[in-house]
């Protein structure tokens, strides 16, 4: 069995030779650390998540690197000192994101009908109740999760028990087959 490298060794190992046990290992170790730390200033576990994938990110990628004071590592202040910024980046930006996004939607879909003009158009001319019968209940769940009752991604994905990948994969199917369906 090997011995427990110090965090030093581990830091040392990503930076000089990307070593990906090294980077695992430091991954075990620290991230519940920072992902309970961060939950103490963040209520909302996705950002959190995010953040924590982010800084073990930019430690990988070579972004942040750690000063080399041989085997007498601060790791834990090191990996907060970068969460911590990267929380507040991620606070501070999503609004600003988030409007960004906003307007490049409504630019890049000027002349395109909206998802909801053409269900409500399907409900005038089309048979939106048969279609809806038609869809899998999979992904009547999801359509009952994030456009009926409005949720997220994150929150359908939590209420259905399964990934947001697959909320999202399911919404495209769900809306794909209501507009063959109606069309």
């Amino acid at each position: 069995m090997s011995e427990k490298r110090s965090d030093g060794e581990l830091l040392r190992a990503i930076a000089a030779d990307r070593d990906r046990r090294a980077f695992e290992e430091l991954y075990r170790r620290y991230a519940p650390w920072l992902t309970a730390r961060l939950r103490g200033r963040c209520a909302d576990a996705g950002v959190v998540d995010d953040v924590v994938q982010e800084t073990f990110l930019a430690i990988w990628r070579g972004k942040a690197r750690h000063r080399d004071e041989g085997d007498r590592v601060d790791a834990a202040g090191w990996l907060w000192r970068i969460g911590s910024r990267r929380l507040v980046d991620a606070l501070r930006g999503d609004g600003a994101r988030g409007r960004l996004r906003q307007a490049l939607a409504r630019l890049r879909h000027r002349d395109e009908a909206s998802a909801e003009d053409r269900v409500l158009a399907g409900v005038e001319h089309g048979d939106l109740a048969g279609a809806l019968v038609r869809l899998s209940p999979e992904l009547r769940a999801v359509l009952q999760a994030t456009v009926v009752d409005g949720l997220t991604t994150r929150e359908a994905a939590v209420l259905l028990g399964i990934p947001p990948g697959t909320v999202k994969t399911r919404a495209m199917r769900a809306r794909k087959q209501l507009r063959e369906a109606l069309t």
